[in-house]
């Protein structure tokens, strides 16, 4: 089977794209990207082109930009080109030059997406829906190919990866295409020299400071001296742990389902389940890894499980909670969070049914308020950080004024009971929230306090906190 036939049944086989869709072919004018386009060309497919000019090598950045626009000619199709200061981004975002390269080139593929199919226009970069396109979708096609997915393959396993890492490439990624995965080198190189094809070479692929070409020049080849088929070996394993892959989903789905309890915005995770659950480390990962928590902070979480109530981890839109026999996980975002933590320095929290202003003082420098939207609370035994949420079924407290039990105890009060007495209507017991310090619940918001913190005549500090009802 020749390779153009190859290029063709893999593109069917897999349903990558259709004839009718719109494919932009991102080109460096490198071997690889010529030979993708050569193939389209053949195969019938039109097609625009699309060049990254990163302005790393000078003069040889710049030819290689004019070389792509020639390319226009040749196919008769349109060139665009986006030019990056990549060392500038690279700078400002801390990483190294090639994940600046990698981000700014799927950030514009992104933008590209994200515009509507139609017309490129080369001025706004952006497509512009005609009435003869509305039902093509446009696709991005790059040139990777068999020996990079391997590169990737290994350098993800060097730099220690999960089962998704063991994939390599995937060839298909939301509109981003990669149909010659299938071919090696070698097969590119061959049906180059067939058809006299021109590229240019990026003289940067020699220089053994980039990880992917020490890989590529340096570790695989003296592997292939030990083992001449390990090309052909680890592609196999690539589509092993895809394989595996699926069936790893899989189980973690059964788990989430299990485990996993949506209330509203939050996730809530029964402590004593999670713990059952094996292998729970790996489980843990991948429940937290969807928002924004990393691998090293697994055993945080498993710290977290056997914690005391109130302790909490944190990423950057995410934090997870230990409430007792829960571990939550709860946006920080707290007009969302149905469970927010108070700091011990914080003075305003806003959440869904108003804000609380929070302050602290001697007893002795101010008149105490009576007011259901003002708590004054003895500051002695109020241990951080606290916790705001909504109440729920089995909540109790000790209701301030209620009536005291022998040995002059307060009243247990569960709040179910507490709201009954209150006379509250369903909404208005819908819209209920509690604080609770170390396990207690130190007020009902706007409600009542916990008589165990009231304010005696040994009080010498003060906790306020009042409730502006939104």
């Amino acid at each position: 089977m020749s390779f153009l036939q190859k290029f063709i049944d893999k593109i069917q086989k897999e349903n990558l794209f259709q004839k009718k869709d719109q494919l932009l072919l991102a080109v460096s004018g490198g071997i690889d990207s010529i030979v993708l386009c050569e193939l389209c060309s053949q195969a019938g497919f039109e097609f625009k082109i699309a060049h990254c000019n990163f302005q790393l090598r000078g003069e040889e950045s710049e030819r290689d930009e004019a070389f792509v626009k020639s390319l226009g000619e040749r196919y008769s199709t349109e060139i665009f080109i986006k030019k990056f200061d990549t060392e500038k981004y690279a700078e400002e975002k801390k990483i190294s030059i090639q994940v600046a390269a990698r981000e700014l080139r799927y950030e514009w593929f992104e933008e590209l997406i994200a515009s509507t199919t139609g017309k490129l226009e080369p001025t706004t970069k952006k497509f512009s829906e005609t009435s003869n396109n509305k039902h093509r979708t446009l696709y991005i096609l790059t040139a990777h190919h068999a020996n990079d997915n391997i590169e990737t393959l290994l350098m993800n396993f060097f730099k220690g990866t999960g089962i998704k890492g063991l994939q390599g490439i995937p060839v298909k990624q939301r509109k981003i295409i990669r149909p010659l995965l299938f071919a090696k080198r070698g097969e590119i190189l061959a049906f180059s020299k067939v058809n006299s094809l021109s590229f240019v070479e990026d003289s940067s692929n020699l220089s053994d400071k980039y990880t992917r070409n020490y890989f590529r020049n340096q570790l695989i080849p003296s592997i292939r001296k030990v083992f001449p088929e390990v090309e052909d070996n680890l592609l196999h394993a690539i589509e092993r742990f895809k394989e595996i892959g699926m069936l790893y989903e899989q189980a973690i789905q059964l788990h989430k389902k299990k485990l996993l309890e949506y209330k509203e915005h939050e996730i809530h995770i029964p402590v004593l389940k999670l713990l059952k659950s094996i292998p729970l480390k790996t489980i843990i990962y991948e429940i937290i890894k969807e928002y924004g928590f990393t691998a090293h902070q697994t055993d945080d979480v498993l710290h977290l499980l056997k914690s005391e109530s109130g302790k909490y981890i944190s990423s950057s839109m995410y934090k997870i909670i230990k409430d007792r026999k829960w571990i939550i996980i709860s946006p920080h975002n707290s007009l969302q969070a149905a469970t927010i933590l108070i700091d011990k320095n914080d003075n305003k929290i806003v959440f869904e049914n108003g804000e609380l202003e929070i302050s602290k003082f001697v007893k002795s420098d101010t008149i105490l308020s009576t007011e259901s939207s003002i708590a004054t609370l003895d500051a002695k035994d109020i241990i951080y950080p606290l916790l705001l949420r909504k109440w729920k079924q089995g909540d109790y407290f000790y209701p301030l004024g209620t009536k005291n039990l022998p040995a002059g105890r307060p009243g247990k009060k569960k709040l179910s009971r507490f709201f009954i007495d209150q006379k509250l209507s369903l909404t208005e017991k819908e819209k209920i929230w509690v604080i609770e310090s170390n396990k207690r619940i130190i007020w009902v918001v706007g409600k009542r306090i916990d008589d165990r913190f009231k304010i005696t005549g040994s009080t010498t500090n003060v906790l306020k906190i009042s409730f502006n009802e939104r």
